[in-house]
């Protein structure tokens, strides 16, 4: 089931759960017409991705000193979420992390790793509106949503 975009652009959204009546973004996008990513979803790409941080970290740093993964986790978000909108994770999830003013297009490297920063802190990522977007969603401008 595919709904039009309300902003006319012809971007199309498929099979999402709503987001509360009445809430907009910055720019007026609503983020009910937005197709929200499960947490079922968004906690398993989260799991992929972080494993994948475990394998390259442990890689670079044979030591495996404690940050290095939240590390590597902050430069996947900042690289994949910038330029992409997807981590594998989330990709493999079939999520992605568009900016909540427009609800399309990409966050761009520095809310990335703003987001990935404030994720790797943990607590930001557990605190969650109606719309289930954390703190760390919220400082960057950005919902997660299921990729078509």
């Amino acid at each position: 089931m595919s709904q039009q975009s309300p902003s006319g652009n012809g971007t199309s959204y498929s099979g999402a759960e709503p987001a509360a009546a009445g809430e907009s973004a910055p720019l007026g996008v609503p983020l009910a017409s937005l197709p929200l990513a499960s947490l079922r979803r968004r906690f398993g790409a989260l799991v992929l991705d972080w494993i994948l941080c475990l394998l390259v970290a442990s890689f670079f740093d044979p030591q495996q000193h404690v940050a290095t993964p939240s590390l590597v986790l902050v430069g996947e978000y900042g690289f994949f979420l910038g330029l992409f909108g997807q981590t594998l994770g989330m990709y493999l999830a079939r999520i992605r992390c568009v900016p909540a003013a427009t609800g399309a297009g990409v966050i761009g490297v520095p809310r990335a790793v703003l987001r990935g920063l404030l994720l790797a802190l943990v607590i930001p990522g557990l605190i969650m509106d109606v719309n289930r977007r954390g703190l760390h969603d919220r400082a960057a401008g950005s919902v997660m949503v299921s990729a078509a």
